[in-house]
């Protein structure tokens, strides 16, 4: 990961922001990741029984490759974008620079959070 970039950017803010146990926990990061992809799609209009019923395909199916996932994310992200006539970078920018303003609220809302729970609170 180069310095400077979005991507190194982000894991200052997540070393700052939350305690060692949080950095590299995969589980912990894949859960916020989830909620934050549901909340997109509902904010873009998805219903629950879509959300649920893309549930049951995915799982229904064989696990993918992480590497070759992530980058379906990042394409498929930039044609929501796209289609919504967002433009990707500045939101991502935006919401960063959002974080580092919510350093202590964030902080207080992940000590209230049950341990190894999909639910943030």
């Amino acid at each position: 990961m180069s310095t400077g970039s979005f991507q190194h950017r982000v894991w200052q803010w997540v070393v700052a922001c939350f305690p060692p146990s949080a950095h590299l926990n995969v589980q912990e990061r894949n859960h916020r990741f989830l909620e934050e992809a549901l909340e997109l799609a509902q904010a873009s209009s998805c219903t629950k029984q879509e959300a649920h019923d893309l549930v049951e395909y995915v799982f229904g199916r064989a696990k993918g490759d992480v590497h070759q996932e992530v980058g379906g994310v990042m394409v498929t992200l930039a044609a929501l974008c796209n289609a919504a006539q967002i433009e990707m970078d500045e939101a991502a920018e935006c919401e960063l620079d959002r974080n580092w303003s919510h350093i202590d609220r964030i902080r207080a809302k992940q000590a209230t959070k049950p341990q190894g729970s999909a639910l943030p609170q």
